[in-house]
């Protein structure tokens, strides 16, 4: 494990409204290994060299603590924008657990994202958190099937096991759902994806689903990854051609049957009582701690 000197890892976080009502965002690990075939982050912008490639931040544990208890307003740190917090490494390590730790004991509220059913490991101390300030699970899940999902995400675990995952996070009294996204056009955009996603979500006890957009952003360098990886695990399927033809370079790339998607996904979601707007979430996971003398929206 190569170790990479910061100065700061709790930042304050923007448009906190938009996304999950975060207040703070904290990533203690640069890159990722789940090689997820169509990860944003591997675009230029980010500008993580060797992505695939994962580096802790050194001493991440004793900035973290120094960082919470000089922050004046108490919020939720949400982890998991720019690299899994339950990576493989993470299981010796435990950088996150540590830094889940120091949350707890500071009284900040955490939102975490993953595709890891790692996280379960860690519930003792989401309870611990939960009893005090809001707490969200994120599992992202973009399909049901497990043999498409060893395709897309080759080194992470299988739907199923998120699934799995979810359902021990919510027995334990844990908030926790689905990010169902990206939905990448003609490979996971059908109507039977996202039925059953939404019915499994249900069946786990998950308080939600989101989904952004229904399809995938492309730009830079990760347009061309994306597509070296389309034709080699699709050949004889031209995808890429088919992307070029049907959106050009465009960064938002919506599924073709974008319109009919929707309207399915918001039945589905409203036929099982699953949340999935934005602010109905963030209301509710946020709601039992509004007597507090802490805002929390």
């Amino acid at each position: 494990m190569q170790y990479i000197k910061v100065k700061t890892i709790v930042s304050q976080a923007k448009n906190n409204d938009n996304w999950f009502g975060i207040n703070y965002n904290m990533n203690i690990y640069q890159g990722c290994c789940h090689g997820c075939i169509y990860c944003d982050s591997r675009s230029n912008c980010y500008q993580i060299i060797d992505f695939d490639r994962v580096r802790a931040k050194e001493n991440s544990t004793e900035i973290i603590k120094n960082e919470l208890r000089s922050k004046r307003n108490k919020g939720v740190i949400g982890t998991g924008a720019m690299s899994d917090p339950y990576n493989p490494f993470e299981r010796k390590l435990m950088l996150t657990r540590k830094a889940l730790e120091e949350i707890d004991s500071n009284r900040f509220g955490v939102a975490i994202a993953t595709k890891s059913d790692l996280v379960v490991r860690d519930i003792d101390i989401l309870k611990r958190i939960q009893s005090h300030s809001p707490t969200l699970i994120k599992m992202t899940i973009t399909t049901y099937d497990d043999n498409l999902c060893k395709k897309i995400e080759p080194s992470v675990c299988e739907s199923s096991r998120r699934f799995e995952a979810i359902r021990k996070l919510s027995d334990n009294g844990i908030y926790v759902g689905v990010l169902l996204m990206p939905i990448l056009p003609f490979i996971n955009d059908s109507e039977e994806n996202i039925k059953n996603i939404i019915k499994k979500a249900y069946e786990s006890n998950a308080k939600f689903v989101f989904s952004y957009g229904l399809g995938v952003t492309l730009r830079q360098n990760q347009r061309q990854y994306y597509f070296d990886q389309l034709n080699k695990l699709f050949p004889g399927n031209n995808l890429p051609q088919r992307y070029i033809n049907t959106y050009k370079e465009s960064y938002i790339n919506p599924a073709s049957n974008n319109k009919k998607l929707w309207r399915v996904f918001k039945e589905e979601c409203e036929k099982y009582n699953l949340l999935y707007k934005m602010e109905d979430i963030i209301k509710d996971y946020k709601t039992n701690y509004e007597k507090t003398q802490i805002s929390w929206f």
